[in-house]
């Protein structure tokens, strides 16, 4: 089979090769996937740097893609075969990822795609919106709380946007970089847009919220932001981390302790088996009733994957960027 592979780690384009490799064997409770669609999320392309140690002598990357199962191993139902699915974990805690015509992964990875979704929409599902709804659902339900989510015209903000919206919230805030990014979030359901680079965040929220500050803030990178975090949330509120730009995040204690605001750390890749149930249930749900918008900024071809990642560490891209094998 054609797949793109890595063998150290660095930039895209001193690491990254496309060439032929064996096809993957098909192992008890697994499932063989020709793959059509292959996600490129900012975790790939930290771990190819070399945020994570290497797995293997070689890597497949990629973790978020979507095909249609060709095989299937001893205890996997055989009807299976022909479905179309979308994958989660791909290349988490294993060789291997979806940036190749063919991957083997757990059944349980591969979740049944509604034939009204396309692939590259299916290649965005695993990280960004798995990511968007577990940050507006973990420790209660959105409903009827105000939220604001950081980086609304990102990847997991956008989705994060219309979950919230879809669940019940009373009030989307977003933060935003741009005039064309802030259209991008209106457009996902946002009521109230915030240009952080030439806006006073933290006013502008008090004002959206007549002082109040938000029930729920959904963040991208808690390096950068955790300072605002005790003023612009409300009392006994709840900021939401999926992300952060460094190693290390500092929050101020007085503020903190004295509104009584909670802060809930977690990763998509180790949601606990109840979680991804409920978030996998809930949005195939969404799915099928075409309740979903989704964002494929760009596709490449797999000869391309190295422009592919640039394009993701560039930040510029509003919404997903896919490979197509």
């Amino acid at each position: 089979m054609r797949a793109a592979w890595y063998q150290r780690n660095g930039s895209a384009r001193d690491t990254l090769v496309v060439g032929e490799m064996p096809d993957p064997e098909v192992g008890p409770g697994e499932v063989l996937v020709r793959v059509a669609a292959s996600g490129v999320n900012p975790s790939d392309c930290k771990t190819r740097a070399g945020s994570r140690p290497m797995l293997a002598a070689r890597i497949v990357p990629h973790n978020d893609g979507a095909g249609i199962i060709e095989k299937v191993g001893a205890g996997v139902a055989p009807d299976r075969v022909g479905q179309r699915v979308w994958l989660w974990n791909g290349q988490w805690k294993r060789p291997f990822g979806t940036a190749a015509e063919y991957v083997s992964l757990p059944a349980e990875q591969a979740v049944p795609l509604p034939d009204g979704t396309r692939f590259e929409e299916g290649a965005c599902l695993g990280i960004p919106a798995l990511t968007a709804l577990r940050a507006v659902t973990v420790d209660g339900s959105p409903e009827g709380q105000r939220i604001l989510v950081s980086g609304g015209a990102g990847a997991v903000g956008h989705y994060a946007i219309q979950f919230a919206k879809l669940l019940g919230a009373a009030q989307v805030i977003a933060t935003v970089s741009s005039p064309a990014k802030a259209e991008h979030a209106r457009a996902a359901g946002a009521d109230v847009l915030i240009d952080y680079r030439r806006e006073d965040v933290v006013g502008r929220v008090r004002d959206a919220t007549d002082g109040r500050g938000v029930d729920r803030v959904v963040e991208v990178d808690a390096a950068a932001n955790m300072h605002l975090v005790p003023q612009v949330v409300a009392r006994e509120g709840l900021c939401v981390v999926y992300g952060s730009g460094a190693a290390e995040v500092s929050c101020p204690f007085g503020p903190m302790i004295m509104s009584g605001a909670a802060i809930r750390f977690f990763i998509v890749y180790e949601l606990s088996p109840e979680a991804r149930r409920e978030t996998v249930d809930t949005l195939t749900g969404w799915l099928q009733g075409g309740l979903v918008r989704h964002a494929v900024a760009a596709t490449f071809a797999l000869d391309d994957i190295v422009a592919a990642h640039e394009a993701v560490e560039s930040g510029a891209v509003m919404g997903n960027v896919v490979v197509r094998p």
